[in-house]
């Protein structure tokens, strides 16, 4: 796991929009969404359309992830605290 998908994970304990994200970490849009994509591509996280939504189809981050939500999945969870 890279450092900034470590650090991106430690923001998904719970819900958020990728607003919150970009401010919180302060990342060009990017940056974020390739990390996003490579957390949800290792199923770290999940996306969700509201934050009680989650999408269950294949989620192409980097065209729709702006206007997602997203949260730590257990298996990313257990990754991220074995660290």
């Amino acid at each position: 796991m890279t450092d900034e998908e470590f650090d991106l994970l430690d923001e998904l304990y719970f819900v958020q929009p990728f607003s919150y994200l970009k401010e919180t970490l302060v990342w060009e849009d990017e940056l974020l969404l390739a990390t996003l994509q490579s957390l949800y591509e290792m199923s770290y996280i999940k996306c969700l359309i509201e934050p009680d939504t989650e999408v269950f189809e294949k989620v192409d981050i980097k065209e729709t992830g702006k206007n997602l939500f997203y949260l730590a999945t257990k298996k990313g969870l257990m990754e991220h605290n074995a660290l």
